[in-house]
């Protein structure tokens, strides 16, 4: 079969196509995700006890184990098909973040990360996970 310069010009654009659409993936990943300044400053109000720890992951295990992974390292079965990655509990970075800041993105949601206000309508539920995401800081 003989090349022509309209088949290599489209097997062309068919690559910077693909090649670009796989940067713009990229690119989405990375978008950083900020919680606003008074979502910073909210305090934990629900202990980190045994009991409020074994509720976040009794809860973490119905609505966040399939994206983030049983350990929080963002390796979930689901993982893969989202267009964002999901994150890494155990991480620094992430551990750094005020407990206002994982309450309110647990919250709200963004693009891959859906809003849990139906799913866990009780806000001491919701400060419970905050509570067990800190047990997945990397040891």
């Amino acid at each position: 079969m003989k090349m022509t310069s309209s088949r290599i010009s489209h097997l062309i654009f068919f690559g910077l196509s693909v090649l670009l659409f796989s940067f713009s993936g990229v690119l989405q990943e990375k978008k950083p995700w900020n919680a606003p300044d008074r979502a910073k400053k909210i305090k934990n109000p629900a202990k980190s006890d045994a009991e409020s720890i074994a509720v976040g992951k009794t809860l973490y295990a119905k609505h966040c184990k399939s994206c983030h992974g049983k350990g929080g390292e963002g390796d979930g079965t689901k993982a893969a098909e989202l267009k964002t990655s999901p994150g890494d509990f155990t991480s620094k970075e992430f551990q750094a973040e005020t407990d206002g800041e994982l309450f309110y993105k647990s919250s709200e949601g963004r693009d891959d990360m859906p809003s849990f206000k139906k799913k866990i309508p009780e806000t001491e539920d919701v400060w419970a996970v905050v509570n067990y995401m800190r047990t997945l800081a990397a040891k």
